[in-house]
């Protein structure tokens, strides 16, 4: 027969309610009782009931994940990296795609489905920051991305800035003063795109090195063929360069794969540096130098923080903002 909570409680020598406190994760129990019966439920192999426990608590168990796509690959690896956190607090995870649809993207904050999670990390792309007191919700949420700031919910969000100057600079400090951009989007005021220009802007600044505009390629969509198709408009163009920064990884695997189908030598003619540090990255020919923005802090900050505020509801905590660090990933293709 399957342990009971009065067998733990009998193992470890507590109450019943101790036993409960622990396994509902409640702080009032001293670490050495916490420890005595964390052990009686592994030696018991103790199993909560978790649907008697949410029906209690008036909680599902189960948090929302909303992200642009899935197909992106930095979208699904930070999935994979929430799904882990939230089973370190034993929640399980419901995950939505928009499309980067403001639309979708505002009909998925009010949806039922939604509202029947105990709260919601949400990464819009179409909203911006006009729509910041759309995320005035009744329910726990935690913002991801960059195109909303200010807004009234806790915020998790990278270094963009100072993340993209010290990818350019890694190109400075190894002598390219062409450095090329693939990923821009004209017009963007807030986002990942604009704050990723600014911090390349900036570095050549520093370096006394010109910003050239024929060196800056668009690209609305950041997957490999738009990175492709971009380098092959440089190419074009007659464009003289000599690295490129590419806003995110898939891009430059993109940019990788035009460059040595035109034969050139990477990294001595052209030096190549992503974004976001996904898996394919470091598996390319030649490795991809990225940047990792701190994914996996990403998500444990955000998951933490939105499981805190759901045991907290009601509560009344000020939003708060989180910033992870990043780190640039020297490989083999810069």
């Amino acid at each position: 027969m399957a342990a009971t909570l009065h067998d733990v409680a009998r193992l470890a020598g507590v109450s019943i309610k101790t036993v409960s406190n622990v396994v509902n994760e409640l702080p009032n129990v001293r670490p050495q009782t916490r420890q005595r019966v964390q052990e009686a439920i592994e030696q018991l192999d103790y199993q909560p009931n978790l649907s008697a426990r949410n029906l209690r608590s008036g909680r599902s168990g189960v948090i929302g994940l909303v992200v642009p796509e899935l197909s992106l690959s930095y979208f699904a690896q930070l999935a994979d990296a929430v799904i882990a956190r939230a089973e370190h607090h034993g929640v399980i995870v419901q995950i939505e795609q928009t499309g980067g649809d403001r639309d979708r993207e505002l009909a998925v904050l009010t949806s039922p489905r939604t509202r029947n999670a105990d709260g919601l990390i949400f990464s819009p792309l179409g909203m911006g920051q006009d729509d910041a007191e759309r995320l005035a919700v009744p329910y726990p949420l935690v913002l991801l991305g960059e195109r909303i700031f200010g807004g009234p919910v806790d915020h998790v969000t990278m270094r963009n800035v100072e993340a993209a100057h010290a990818a350019t600079r890694t190109l400075l400090e190894a002598g390219r003063r062409r450095i090329a951009l693939v990923g821009a989007h004209p017009g963007e005021v807030m986002g990942s795109a604009a704050l990723r220009l600014d911090g390349y802007r900036t570095a050549l600044e520093e370096a006394g090195v010109a910003y050239d505009p024929s060196l800056v390629e668009t690209a609305g969509l950041w997957h490999q063929a738009e990175g492709a198709e971009a380098v092959r408009r440089l190419l074009a163009s007659g464009a003289d360069f000599d690295a490129v920064f590419a806003m995110n990884d898939a891009l430059a695997l993109g940019v990788l794969r035009v460059l040595q189908q035109e034969r050139v030598r990477i990294p001595e003619e052209v030096a190549v540096v992503g974004f976001d540090n996904i898996d394919e990255g470091q598996y390319a020919m030649p490795s991809l130098t990225t940047v990792d923005p701190g994914r996996k802090e990403i998500a444990r900050q955000a998951v933490d923080l939105l499981v805190e505020r759901i045991a907290r509801r009601g509560d009344a905590i000020p939003p708060r903002e989180v910033l992870v660090d990043f780190e640039v990933l020297r490989r083999e293709s810069a």
